[in-house]
C-alpha cells in the first residue's frame, strides 16, 4: 500500500512540476515577446560619414512625432554612434519635449548612461567598442532606457553636450549621408544648450541630417 501511495504522490508531484514549468515557460515567452527590440522611428539606414571635433558643442537631434511608427512602448532607448577618438567626455544629456511643430519646451527629462547624465565613454575599451571606431565600423553605444512613451502629438529633441576637452577635439560622430536617410534631423550649437527649462525655446538652427544618434528603439 505504501508503494502505491508513493507512486501516486510521485505522479502528482511530476504533474505539478510539469505545470509549473509550462506556466513559467509561457510567462517567459510572453515577457520576451513584449521586449523584442523594435525601431520607434526610422533610424539612420544609409551609409554614414565621420564628423569630428566636438569639444564644447551641443548636438541636437529632432525625433518628430509625425515620424513615429505605430508602436506603443513605455520604454524609449537611444543609440549613439562614434566614428573616431578614444574617449567621449559628455557634460550632460537631456531630452526636450515640445508640441508638434513647435519650439517651446513643455518637458525636460534627463538622459543617462550607467545612471549618470555626464559619463565619460571609454571608446578604446574593447568591452565598449569591440572594433576601433570608424565610419565603416561605428561604435554603437546604448544609453539607459527612459520610462517614456513617445507621442505623435509631440516632438522630441535629444541634446548631447560634449564638454571642452582634448578628447572631444579628436572625437568623431556618425553623420548620415543625407537628410533623406533618416526620419530624424540634426543640428549643433556652440556651447552648452543642455540646461534649457520649460517655457524656453529650442534654438532654431538649420536642420540637416542627424549626428551621433543612430537609432531610437523600445529596448
Amino acid at each position: 500500500m505504501r508503494n502505491i501511495v508513493s507512486i501516486k504522490t510521485a505522479c502528482k508531484f511530476t504533474a505539478l512540476t510539469v505545470m509549473i514549468f509550462a506556466v513559467a515557460a509561457y510567462g517567459f515567452s510572453e515577457k520576451r515577446a513584449t521586449t523584442t527590440p523594435q525601431n520607434l522611428v526610422r533610424g539612420v539606414f544609409g551609409p554614414i560619414t565621420s564628423n569630428t571635433s566636438w569639444s564644447n558643442y551641443s548636438v541636437f537631434t529632432l525625433i518628430p512625432g509625425s515620424a513615429l511608427f505605430p508602436i506603443t512602448s513605455t520604454s524609449t532607448v537611444f543609440y549613439l554612434g562614434f566614428t573616431a577618438g578614444t574617449e567621449a567626455d559628455i557634460g550632460n544629456m537631456v531630452l526636450y519635449t515640445t508640441a508638434r511643430g513647435n519650439l517651446t519646451i513643455t518637458a525636460v527629462k534627463s538622459v543617462t548612461l550607467g545612471g549618470i547624465s555626464n559619463p565619460s565613454i571609454d571608446l578604446a575599451s574593447t568591452s565598449v567598442c569591440p572594433v576601433a571606431p570608424s565610419a565603416s565600423t561605428p561604435c554603437i553605444v546604448r544609453l539607459d532606457p527612459l520610462t517614456l512613451t513617445l507621442s505623435p502629438a509631440s516632438d522630441y529633441y535629444l541634446v548631447v553636450y560634449f564638454s571642452t576637452s582634448s578628447n572631444n577635439s579628436a572625437l568623431g560622430g556618425t553623420e548620415a549621408g543625407s537628410i533623406a536617410e533618416s526620419s530624424m534631423a540634426g543640428f549643433y550649437e556652440s556651447g552648452n544648450d543642455s540646461s534649457l527649462t520649460v517655457g524656453q525655446s529650442i534654438p532654431s538652427g538649420s536642420r540637416s541630417q542627424p549626428y551621433f544618434l543612430m537609432y531610437v528603439m523600445n529596448d
